[in-house]
């Protein structure tokens, strides 16, 4: 079994990690794509996130309906920092049948040297790499000294192309804060649960 994971705080969820995850599942033929929230994220612990159940719950109303999407709670269960080499350590011991593929955009390719492990992260699952338009010529120079010249060949292989789509978490969250609107930039759903639960909203 192929099976994508997608990692991340999804605070909130929004329609750039919806089309980065089912754009990696058609090109790399996934079986399915997991999503996993972090606990705690290793670059984000300065910022205090929004409630595991909240989060969670908007990534259940994102992905209602795909039926190649599922949501593992591992990272969340296990608490704490969530660094990606114990998650994937603990998928490929639960089904060492399974063959991992991490998806991540290029600042995260750029980053990966500097992760925990980050050898033992590209041996345990293949890095797929979203590329946006410009980025469509990426640099794996940085992977040359994590693995051998057969494995980043098969990496390279499974580069991934996406649209341009300018939208991030923090965006969502300011624009929350401001008053404005986040329509089409995360579900209708979504978008439903941010204002009915008061979420992001600027204090009184």
């Amino acid at each position: 079994m192929r099976l994508g994971l997608l990692g991340g705080t999804f605070d909130p969820v929004h329609y750039g990690h919806l089309i980065l995850a089912e754009n990696a599942r058609e090109q790399c033929r996934l079986a399915a794509v997991w999503f996993l929230p972090a606990a705690t994220a290793p670059h984000k612990k300065d910022r205090p996130l929004t409630s595991a159940e909240k989060r969670i719950e908007m990534l259940r109303l994102a992905i209602a309906g795909n039926e190649a999407f599922s949501i593992c709670t591992q990272e969340i269960e296990r608490g704490g920092i969530s660094y990606s080499v114990e998650t994937l350590s603990f998928l490929n011991a639960q089904d060492p049948s399974r063959e991992l593929f991490f998806l991540m955009g290029t600042d995260m390719l750029l980053d990966l040297p500097n992760w925990r492990e980050a050898e033992r992260v590209c041996q345990l699952a293949v890095p797929v790499v979203a590329c946006r338009g410009a980025d469509a010529d990426l640099d794996f120079s940085c992977l040359e000294h994590l693995v051998s010249p057969e494995r980043l060949a098969y990496i390279r292989r499974h580069q991934v192309e996406m649209p341009r789509i300018g939208i991030s978490s923090a965006e969502i969250r300011r624009r929350v804060a401001l008053g404005q609107t986040i329509r089409y930039l995360v579900p209708p759903a979504v978008e439903m649960y941010i204002l009915s639960h008061g979420l992001y909203a600027a204090p009184r």
